[in-house]
């Protein structure tokens, strides 16, 4: 395989650390660290986890919100054409800047793409496209990928990167295991036979390598750079991080070294905001021209004024994930009984009452992820089969089946009650269990003891949990296990999509769980912002289109 990569950088788009205590209360700049140490030509935890925790702070953050009557302010104005600075505000912000070591989706969203690149990347269809690497090639028995680097790439502090950085950046993942480094499956070396050439060996093939590749386990690092990790970032991408304030804002600047076209906007800064309402005000007074995410309701008024502004919701891969403890000895071992469930509920009510936003999922593969078939025909909301379900099971309006539906408070009371009231038609009595997070991943996520369970799984590629018999649900079906094993091993991506289709549906089928639905991340931009991502934008955020016009400019 060959893919091509032109001279415009790595977008996105169709080294060495000092180990420093964090000041947390400080703003710190990067300026003067990005010229220094320039060198001279020739010379964790279960990703997983942290995956739900990440979804759990933002979930937080949009449970509720409230919208007050407001007259928006002047449009901002400019002498001439596109503004020099674009504001965005966001919800999950990091604490330090040290991606290598700091669990979290804030720092990939923020820093992936912008700050530091990989080999590869990923675009808006979460596709891999070509990135510091312009193309490369997979041996016929998949276990040799030889890339092919761009000319003239550099670091943020001018030093050139070359293979020899590339080939640090993977040892150094691998021996010291940053964060990711299992993502690297079956990974024997890594090599550089010349400055802009580097070969990665696998003991056996890994369909899913360059896909790994586009994130942290896949970015470069200058090898001679001496920098604080936490508080300061030299990478490759097209914008410098000018500032940093922990857990309030990150100010990026256009990066004069970049190897690659200039980015649109020279400036971008990055507010977080905990509060919704202080980020609507945000939003309607110009402070910011971006605001993800953004419940529907809070995204109405804007919404209802597309003279000013824009609201989009794009896709990814969060999955709305009603777990369903398939052990035997428990009631919802019976494959019945999860099948009545299925049927049981409404999922269009759901979806509905969320503001209308979501997408219906059938199945455990998002529409972005490799291996998605449509599966929602499978359990259609029928009361009537999903009670025939449950009397054959032994079940009766008398003598109704009692489950405990247990899940994060962040996730707030009202899906529990919708979920309580659809069961109830159909004869199961569901007590909700709304505990703190670390109580559900003690009782949960740890010791499966529960009935049931509601959670945001949100990372793409994420299939293998349901191959995995020990993971939390306690589904074992080896044909599952066998297929997702060829799928992985395959060296064709055709091939890996169609096993894995087939995997997924027999998943469904098994009434393995329940997919509420296929969360997607609500935007609202002002309507002069063009070059924002709306798909994935909590995950990765490339913002080297991103441009705002002011309305006077127009």
């Amino acid at each position: 395989m060959t893919a091509t990569n032109g001279a415009n950088g790595a977008h996105g788009e169709s080294g060495a650390t000092e180990g420093h205590t964090n000041q947390q209360d400080t703003a710190f700049s990067t300026d003067a660290s990005l010229q220094a140490h320039a060198k001279r030509p020739g010379g964790g935890p279960r990703r997983s986890i942290w995956a739900i925790v990440a979804v759990i702070v933002i979930a937080v953050a949009l449970i509720v919100g409230l919208w007050h009557p407001w007259a928006r302010k002047a449009d901002q104005t400019q002498s001439s054409g596109a503004a020099d600075t674009v504001a965005i505000g966001l919800k999950l912000a990091p604490t330090n800047l040290d991606i290598r070591n700091t669990a979290g989706s804030a720092l990939d969203q923020v820093l992936i793409g912008n700050v530091y690149e990989g080999l590869v990347a990923r675009n808006s269809e979460n596709k891999v496209v070509p990135a510091l690497a312009k193309s490369w090639d997979v041996s016929a028995d998949g276990l040799k990928y030889t890339f092919h680097l761009n000319t003239g790439l550099t670091f943020s502090n001018g030093d050139p990167l070359t293979a020899e950085d590339v080939v640090w950046s993977i040892n150094e993942l691998e021996s010291k295991q940053y964060h990711d480094a299992d993502a690297l499956k079956n990974f024997k070396s890594v090599s550089a036979p010349n400055s802009d050439t580097v070969v990665i060996e696998l003991i056996k093939p890994y369909a899913n390598l360059l896909w790994a590749l586009t994130g942290r386990a896949g970015l470069v690092f200058d090898k001679d750079a001496k920098y604080v990790a936490k508080t300061q970032a030299v990478g490759s991408g097209p914008y410098v991080v000018a500032q940093f304030t922990p857990n309030s804002s990150i100010t990026l600047k256009a990066n004069p070294e970049y190897w690659g076209a200039q980015p649109k906007t020279p400036t971008v800064v990055v507010k977080y905001f905990a509060d919704d309402n202080a980020a609507v005000n945000a939003l309607k007074s110009n402070e910011v021209q971006v605001l993800a995410p953004i419940t529907a309701s809070l995204a109405k008024p804007f919404e209802d004024d597309p003279a000013h502004y824009t609201v989009e919701a794009g896709d990814g891969t969060d999955k709305y994930v009603l777990g369903m403890n398939n052990a035997a000895g428990k009631p919802t071992g019976d494959k019945r009984v999860r099948e009545a469930i299925r049927y049981a509920i409404d999922h269009d009510q759901l979806i509905a009452a969320r503001g209308g936003a979501d997408k219906a999922l059938g199945g455990p593969i998002p529409s972005l992820d490799p291996g998605y078939e449509d599966l929602t025909g499978l359990y259609p909301h029928d009361v009537e089969k999903a009670k025939a379900l449950l009397t054959e099971a032994g079940y009766t309006k008398e003598h109704p089946l009692k489950l405990t539906l247990t899940y994060a408070n962040t996730y707030g009371t009202d899906i529990g009650d919708q979920l309580r009231s659809q069961l109830k038609a159909v004869n199961i009595d569901l007590k909700v269990n709304v505990v703190e997070f670390s109580t559900w991943l003690q009782d949960v996520y740890t010791d499966k003891d529960y009935d049931l369970s509601l959670v945001d799984h949100n990372e793409s590629h994420d299939f293998t949990q349901w191959s995995n018999a020990d993971y939390y649900y306690n589904y074992n079906n080896p044909k599952v296990a066998e297929l997702t094993d060829e799928a992985l091993g395959s060296t064709d991506d055709a091939k890996r999509d169609e096993l894995l289709a087939q995997a997924a549906r027999i998943v469904s089928q098994d009434a393995a769980a329940d997919w509420l639905f296929n969360y997607r991340v609500t935007t609202a931009m002002d309507k002069g912002v063009s070059g924002f991502p709306v798909n994935m934008n909590q995950t990765l955020m490339p913002l080297a289109e991103l441009s705002y016009t002011p309305a006077a400019t127009k």
